[in-house]
């Protein structure tokens, strides 16, 4: 890929976090990083859904590289770092930045977008799984783990987002932190 290619999808994957699908277009993309014009059709033939798939392709890239960055973690330490990397793209963001796959999945324009999402997404709850049963919960609980800690952190960002305050989401993550060491509390007890 070439450097121009990758900082148009790394702009695209900013864009749909700060201003959602319909406000991503070539033109903000092109504003966002300085590309050239001509590089618009010569990189992505196949017009803004080409563009939107690459973005989330790299959206579920970025995730998946924090998680592996701890497993092997206990898995309380696995979800800590997991709601940290949200919570820090919150506050460094000022409110103004939430999740790429929520702003595809809610507005997207063909089915191919709404699926590549979806598949994300599903990297992302596998991975998050796989980190979660390393860290010392059981297969089950680590799928049902993860998919919480998803879908509770989207819907934790989305609040905080909306009312321009950590504390929804510091409140939610603390929830998911504990449910999650109960887990593996339950889980060292029965190993016992």
């Amino acid at each position: 890929m070439s450097e121009v290619r990758d900082r148009m999808v790394a702009g695209a994957v900013r864009l749909l976090a700060r201003r959602g699908l319909q406000s991503t277009s070539f033109t903000t993309v092109l504003a966002e990083t300085g590309a050239p014009r001509g590089s618009i059709y010569h990189h992505f033939p196949g017009g803004k859904e080409e563009l939107v798939t690459a973005a989330i392709v790299a959206a579920q890239r970025q995730v998946l590289s924090l998680i592996d960055r701890d497993m092997g973690s206990p898995a309380v330490e696995v979800a800590r770092s997991f709601l940290q990397s949200w919570r820090a793209l919150l506050t460094y963001a000022e409110f103004g930045a939430g999740c790429a796959l929520v702003a595809v999945t809610v507005a997207a324009e063909s089915e191919n977008e709404r699926q590549q999402a979806a598949l994300a997404f599903t990297a992302w709850r596998d991975k998050l799984a796989s980190a979660l049963e390393a860290g010392g919960l059981s297969g089950g609980e680590a799928v049902s783990a993860a998919t919480l800690l998803l879908a509770a952190s989207e819907g934790a960002v989305l609040m905080s987002r909306a009312q321009h305050d950590i504390e929804s989401f510091d409140l939610v993550a603390a929830q998911l932190i504990d449910h999650v060491s109960a887990l593996a509390a339950r889980r060292q007890v029965a190993g016992q």
